[in-house]
């Protein structure tokens, strides 16, 4: 890898410029996973995360419950996985695309002890197993409790102390020649340059900062889902937003870029805890075979019918009769104590939060995209993995997966192509809506329930933005926010059904006719609807 270059005459003239065989844009679980798969198969790799050095910055750091495998040594134990994530994705998941990933998990948990990760165990050499909403049995492994995700992030963190990792750098624009990746425009803390690559995977993670209560970290922008789209990329499946039933209802960060609110892990509900409301009702009672333990999407919706029927601010958790709660759930200990509740006396007052986006841009399951060069994995990839509706625990095994597969894909796509230089830049202004009114905007009108009128507003509310040139970071994420809110918008107003984490009001019924995603393209700065993706 070359270093810094400046000056010169042309469109690149005075910025900064670069060249790596890879590109990848995050740091989570997916990121890291990508990166370390490249640099083993011998490639220059150069890691971007708009974050400063520092714990806390993505998702996978706050992960609580663990990561679903298939451990059996029998066939049954992946099979039963596969039926059950294909049971909690209403009909939308790829059934190849859910059987190659759950059956590689396995190998892929290994790959992450050996970079140091470790597990809770009830025996040495015995995984501690608990078990989550949707799963038919014990296959979650945890670390620290319900630190799971610190885990993971430590132990990645410290295998790609070997790799080139840029913070502070923001990934501004998808560089094309020809239709394929040339390279990427990158804002830095020395100006706008150009790393000169072949392959760009994107694992910027989620979208929750779409809503002005998520347990998304404050960099979860939807930040990959608009580069894909600006580069020609399909995304598909943007309505199905999970809502994690249980948030921890209290005051937000006083950071207004930051709507990050603690997760009360689904492991609890696991281990016995149970849904009240503010009578001591059960909310789940009669309501789905599986009680407190259906589907996520079941649960956040009954909870917001609750509160909708008895006005209540929040319902709660009642974990009182866990047994050891504190050093079995220390961070969800933490979390409750820092709000002034015990969990082993009172009731955790609850809400649902965006907490996953089960969509994304369209990619195999090797992370390839449609676009030459271009490659996605973990949340912003939609793989076939979770259709309408994620299972619990499924996140950190499609991040390790398609992770170590999108970095090896990608390396190989950067040996064949060779180097390849970026001849242009983009330095047009983009629209964009300020960040606290659309995230109002998204929450009244997007949120656990939705209905026709509301996603027109919502439409009206996106088509008012102004055009702003994106020379920071929050300028460039209130634009990628927009565009990432304008298709989720117009994703919601398409599907007029009901179904898996996608509820609306005005069409409460699932429509089996609808049982196929829709794939979004950017054509002309316009987001047009594309041919369906069949599952």
């Amino acid at each position: 890898m070359t270093g810094p270059a400046c000056g010169g005459s042309g469109p690149l003239a005075g910025m900064w410029q670069q060249r790596a065989d890879v590109v990848v844009i995050g740091t989570g679980v997916a990121g890291l996973t990508a990166a370390l798969a490249a640099h083993r198969a011998g490639r220059s790799v150069v890691v971007l995360s708009k974050a400063a050095p520092g714990t806390g910055a993505t998702a996978t750091f706050h992960a609580q419950g663990g990561i679903a495998v298939a451990l059996g040594d029998d066939a049954d134990a992946v099979a039963t996985h596969v039926a059950d994530t294909v049971a909690a994705g209403g009909g939308l998941c790829d059934p190849h695309a859910v059987e190659s990933i759950v059956a590689d998990g396995r190998r892929a948990v290994a790959q992450l002890v050996g970079d140091g990760a470790r597990f809770d165990e009830v025996a040495s050499g015995q995984w501690s197993l608990t078990r989550e909403g949707g799963h038919s049995r014990r296959r979650i492994i945890h670390a620290g409790g319900d630190a799971t995700g610190a885990e993971v992030q430590r132990a990645l963190d410290a295998a790609a102390e070997r790799l080139d990792i840029r913070y502070e750098h923001v990934a501004a624009e998808i560089l094309l020649d020809d239709g394929a990746v040339v390279g990427v425009q990158v804002l830095s803390p020395q100006g706008m340059g150009v790393l000169h690559t072949a392959a760009v995977i994107l694992a910027t993670g989620g979208l929750g900062q779409l809503y002005a209560a998520t347990t998304n970290p404050a960099g979860s922008t939807g930040d990959g889902i608009a580069l894909a789209l600006r580069a020609g990329a399909a995304v598909s499946d943007l309505e199905f937003i999970q809502f994690h039933p249980t948030m921890l209802f209290a005051a937000p960060s006083s950071d207004r870029a930051d709507t990050r609110r603690p997760l009360i892990t689904e492991a609890l509900r696991g281990e016995g805890a149970i849904l009240v409301d503010a009578q001591g009702n059960s909310v789940m009672d009669g309501l789905h075979p599986m009680r407190d333990l259906a589907p996520r999407d079941v649960v956040a919706a009954a909870i917001d019918a609750n509160l909708r029927t008895t006005g209540s601010a929040c319902v709660y958790l009642d974990a009182r009769s866990i047994a050891g709660f504190e050093a079995r759930f220390p961070t969800v200990t933490a979390s409750c104590r820092a709000v002034g509740i015990d969990p082993t006396r009172q009731p955790i007052p609850v809400v649902p939060g965006a907490h996953y986006s089960c969509g994304g841009v369209v990619t195999d399951v090797a992370g390839r995209t449609d676009v030459p060069g271009l490659f996605a994995a973990g949340e912003v990839a939609r793989t076939g993995m979770h259709g309408a509706n994620r299972l619990a625990s499924n996140s950190l095994l499609e991040g390790l997966v398609v992770g170590g597969r999108a970095g090896r894909s990608a390396a190989d796509h950067a040996a064949s192509v060779g180097a390849v230089t970026a001849r242009a830049v983009r330095r047009d202004e983009h629209e964009m809506v300020e960040r606290s009114e659309l995230q109002h905007a998204m929450s009244r009108d997007a949120s656990v329930v939705r209905d026709g009128a509301g996603l027109a507003r919502l439409t009206e509310t996106l088509a008012a933005a102004h055009r702003r040139p994106a020379s920071t970071r929050a300028r460039f994420e209130d634009a990628v926010l927009t565009v990432t809110a304008r298709a989720v918008a117009l994703a919601a107003a398409e599907r007029t059904e009901t179904r898996g984490s996608h509820h609306r009001s005005d069409h409460p019924l699932t429509d089996e006719s609808r049982a196929r995603s829709t794939m979004l393209r950017m054509v002309d700065e316009q987001l047009v609807v594309d041919a369906p993706v069949v599952a």
